[in-house]
């Protein structure tokens, strides 16, 4: 006699937690930044050509983990919305680099203490040290299953959280 299997409950599945911590994550951005009116993917566009201005379309797209063929779609708002423009490459005239433009600089600036809030409010559950642990787990298991990903990223380098990197260091 065989006897049906059941599938784990939910609650013993790391990718249900993974996937609500994420609701939660973008429910608390659009709260913190609602006056903006941005997503937390539109900000991540954004931060990452204002840290490396001249980002190709495709390079953009490695930095902040998100599909090539969707990203077009997220640099088309924000250029609508004046935030960020698409320059001919003097090398390849098929390749736009991408800039922001002084509104879109001004955006970030603005937008910045609501996304810092976002995130203090994520992790303020948890004492610091558990913050700072769990923050280098996150990067461990996003570094070590990265190449799983649709749309893979540069890999972020875990770091042990201070308090444990100290700890180690007067032991030795």
């Amino acid at each position: 006699m065989s006897f049906p299997s059941h599938s784990p409950a939910l609650e013993e599945l790391p990718g249900h937690y993974i996937r609500r911590l994420q609701q939660i994550a973008v429910a608390i951005f659009l709260e913190e930044t609602q006056e903006f009116g941005i997503t937390p993917v539109q900000f991540g566009a954004l931060a990452a050509v204002q840290r490396e201005p001249g980002l190709d379309q495709r390079r953009l797209a490695g930095r902040i983990g998100f599909d090539t063929s969707t990203i077009g779609s997220v640099i088309d708002r924000l250029e609508a919305r004046g935030w960020m423009l698409r320059n001919s490459s003097p090398g390849d005239r098929r390749v736009r680099l991408l800039t922001l433009t002084p509104a879109g600089e001004d955006l970030l600036r603005q937008v910045e203490p609501g996304m810092r809030r976002a995130q203090k409010r994520m992790l303020a559950p948890l004492p610091p040290e558990q913050g700072e642990l769990f923050m280098a787990m996150l990067k461990t298991l996003v570094n070590a299953n990265n190449v799983l990903s649709r749309a893979p990223s540069t890999p972020i380098t875990p770091e042990l959280p201070a308090s444990r990197t100290r700890a180690k260091a007067s032991k030795g």
